[in-house]
């Protein structure tokens, strides 16, 4: 049964996968230092923080194209790069008659010069030939050998095409393209020879001769020299950002150590490089590559992108998310890191930072590096971090935010944000509207990188570019909201986690949930009551004001109406308000459908679980559910529970039966019971072992009305029948606060050696109402059956402390 209930609790607990660009919190933003790195960007998630390479091979190849012929890059890539199989097959004819072509091609400028320029038609027309051979789709299920033979005799048709070309620019593609097929066919001394023959001696400036010494590295691993491998492809991701990332990757390949590869660096850049892709590498914190770098090459823009690198490392080890907001899996699972080991890891990330923090103070002093600003800015936010606040004002306070570039500019400004901040996140009192201006532009930035819309949807996919998107949220939800929470100021609480949430000037679907987060729909589902939710409509009459409430209200005013209500008469009910539970319930469309959870394993005819909140049950599992024609939903359940509630005081003679009743009712509505929808919005087996938290787990978890009234209806009875069943719903009501009181975890809980496994069965076996049963209620038929189904009351009375 917990099994079949952990299915539920994923069901409905569990959020989305992890994003890979989105697993910790982060203020500093991997680009601040540019874009040309931030494909090596820290992210341990994934090996890579981005596939695409910051430069287009396809674009750069059509601009050298574009200028030799002197006709449109754009029109030189469309015939390469962008023509269906059919105009394909066309081009692969071509033999320089225009009229031949479509019309749409005739008017193609690279087509036109192609007719002109016969060397550089010849060359197309090979160049095509080749493209079978080179573009073979691998299928790892079904792979398909490569024609080596066709290949070594393009290969060798290109040599002699290179021997007798005169035009540097064609002479150095033919060579790339024997160099190539040779490659491709497993003949890597002969790729190597026409590396070294034509193209290492060719004095035209162009990307292809970095395509070429990727092959050439590539061979030169296959005739057994890896470490030389290593150091080739160092020199390919230095030279040339269109091929970066492949060169990254097959400089891992070959599993050389860093001293392998340097020992063939002759120049500092050469080393620079190696130690970059070093440090691309390191998930661990890692100073050293930085400072090779810095030493070797400090104007290198590879020192900001490490720089930063490390920066975020840092930010994933001292800056925890908030239990409102967990962005991670950490949300279903207690830190293991607890005690003195926990206090070491944090001394050593500090002395860390430190370390990061001097060499960020270095590159502003010296001046070398060409954003000398980075170096302070990274200070700051270090200081930030370190929580030495006036150390972070006075690093900033040396810069002009006016005349920084435009990512350093923005970094100042979310970093001055923090700072200012610091007062809020200790929940001391502030100013909320001095921040107005910074939340403003903050919208600005994130509504601009949300912008795109795709078949009248927003475009969600590209997370690792949402930035703005990211630092907005975590301040609002990590910041903002815990520190209202803190005041006790749930509403603007739930109004800032809203807002962290809406990246996007219009809403999806109008409803109030789909437009949160599940963090956010978690927190109104879970901390919001009756208070907080009047709380909240007084705020939607103020969206329009010119301050911070406006701000945060105006989403409200975006939201459909229906689940607002449905949640506010939800907290009705947990306060046991039922005539205000049917106000609010009543404001509800008659077509809302009302939350019910599924048995995933079911047939679909009995896969929704049915409330029934007045059952009668001796034990709680397995879970005891009603038919389809007892459906109970929150409508039908307040209206049943006002109208006890009144007969309770019209009808005094039958109370016992009707706080009986509605005990039963509030019982199920618990964690334990068939019809805990009604007043929850999720179910989870790793709540078992989580202390009381919301102000609904007086109930959810405790049972504790519940105790009062199976206690009520005791003491207004006579009949000992009843009084037993009311005594043994008090026995399972302490239980639940046994449960909540244990110091247990699901380790311990198997551990029948544990002692904390022990004081938790002991705790059961003593429930004082088992003690009240034997001695009052023994001769009740309710008592028999309950011994007989209940194997702790059953271990009580025959003094079994091992049995459970």
């Amino acid at each position: 049964m917990l099994t079949f209930f952990g299915e539920i609790a994923v069901n409905i607990a569990c959020g989305s996968e992890v994003d890979p660009y989105d697993y910790y919190i982060s203020y500093f933003h991997n680009n601040v230092q540019g874009d040309e790195y931030t494909p090596f960007a820290f992210n341990q998630m994934a090996y890579l923080n981005s596939e695409e390479d910051v430069v287009s091979e396809s674009e750069i190849n059509s601009e050298e194209w574009g200028k030799y012929l002197d006709v449109k890059a754009q029109d030189v890539h469309k015939i390469m790069y962008n023509v269906d199989s059919a105009t394909n097959v066309k081009l692969t004819n071509y033999k320089g008659e225009v009229s031949s072509l479509p019309d749409n091609l005739q008017k193609n400028t690279f087509i036109q010069a192609l007719a002109q320029h016969k060397d550089a038609l010849k060359y197309y027309s090979f160049a095509k030939s080749t493209e079978p051979f080179a573009n073979v789709n691998f299928d790892m299920w079904d792979p398909k050998p490569r024609d080596t033979t066709a290949m070594d005799e393009l290969a060798k048709v290109a040599v002699k095409l290179t021997e007798s070309e005169k035009d540097n620019f064609l002479k150095l593609r033919y060579a790339y393209q024997a160099e190539r097929m040779f490659h491709y066919a497993g003949l890597h001394t002969e790729s190597k020879n026409v590396y070294d023959k034509f193209i290492k001696t060719n004095k035209t400036k162009s990307a292809v001769k970095g395509w070429a010494l990727a092959l050439y590295a590539g061979s030169t691993r296959r005739l057994g020299n890896p470490e030389e491998s290593a150091f080739l492809f160092s020199k390919v991701f230095t030279t040339n950002p269109e091929r970066r990332i492949q060169a990254y990757k097959n400089y891992y390949y070959n599993s050389a150590p860093v001293n392998g590869a340097l020992k063939y660096a002759k120049t500092n850049d050469e080393k620079a490089s190696i130690w970059a892709i070093n440090g691309f590498g390191n998930l661990d914190f890692n100073i050293e590559s930085l400072n090779k770098v810095y030493l070797y090459e400090p104007k290198s823009q590879l020192n900001g992108a490490l720089l930063v690198r490390e920066v975020n490392k840092l930010e994933q080890a001292l800056i925890k998310d908030s239990d409102l907001a967990k962005i991670s899996y950490q949300y279903y699972f207690y830190e293991s890191d607890k005690g003195k080991y926990k206090d070491s890891v944090k001394t050593l990330n500090l002395k860390r930072l430190n370390e990061i923090k001097n060499f960020a103070v270095k590159l502003a002093a010296e001046q070398k590096y060409p954003q000398p600003e980075l170096g302070t800015l990274t200070a700051a936010y270090l200081s930030w971090m370190e929580n030495k606040d006036l150390d972070a004002s006075n690093y900033l306070a040396t810069l002009n935010p006016a005349k920084l570039p435009e990512k350093l500019r923005d970094q100042y400004r979310i970093t001055d944000l923090l700072i200012k901040a610091k007062n809020i996140k200790k929940g001391n009192p502030f100013n909320e509207n001095e921040l107005l201006s910074s939340l403003k532009w903050l919208d600005e930035k994130r509504f601009a990188e949300n912008k795109t819309v795709r078949n009248g949807q927003y475009d969600d996919w590209s997370n690792e570019d949402k930035r703005f998107t990211k630092t907005t949220r975590n301040f609002y939800q990590q910041i903002l909201a815990p520190a209202y929470l803190k005041m006790g100021d749930t509403a603007k609480a739930a109004l800032a986690m809203v807002k962290g949430d809406l990246s996007y000037n219009l809403m999806k679907n109008n409803s109030l949930f789909k437009n949160m987060s599940y963090q956010s729909t978690s927190f109104w589902q879970q901390y919001l009551s009756p208070k907080s939710m009047q709380a909240l409509a007084n705020y939607k009459t103020k969206a329009k004001g010119n301050d911070v409430i406006a701000l945060l209200a105006k989403a409200l005013n975006k939201l459909n109406n229906d689940e607002f209500y449905e949640l506010w008469g939800t907290t009705y009910l947990r306060t046991h308000q039922y005539e205000k539970a049917l106000i609010y319930f009543k404001k509800v469309s008659a077509s809302y459908q009302y939350f019910s959870p599924a048995d995933w394993y079911a047939d679909d005819s009995e896969a929704k679980l049915v409330a029934d909140p007045f059952i009668e049950t001796v034990n709680d599992y397995p879970k005891k559910y009603a038919s389809n024609d007892q459906r109970f939903n929150k409508v039908i359940f307040a209206r049943e529970m006002a109208r006890l509630q009144k007969l309770i005081l019209t009808d005094k003679k039958n109370a016992a039966s009707y706080y009986y009743r509605m005990a039963n009712a509030v019982y199920q509505t618990g964690y334990y019971g068939n019809s805990w929808f009604l007043i929850s919005y999720d179910w989870s087996t790793y709540a078992n072992e989580e202390k009381p938290k919301y102000n609904y787990d007086v109930d959810y978890k405790l049972a504790k009305t519940a105790a009062v009234w199976y206690a009520k209806a005791r003491a207004l009875s006579t009949n000992p029948e009843f009084k037993a069943k009311c005594t043994f719903m008090l026995a399972k009501c302490a239980q639940k606060q046994i449960i909540s009181n244990a110091d247990y975890s699901a380790y311990n809980y198997y551990n029948t050696k544990s002692k904390a496994y022990k004081d938790f069965i002991a705790a059961n076996y003593n429930n004082p109402y088992f003690k009240e049963l034997k001695t009052k209620y023994a001769k009740t038929s309710f008592y028999r059956i309950a011994v007989n189904e209940c194997s702790y009351l059953e271990d009580f009375i025959a003094g079994s402390k091992g049995k459970s």
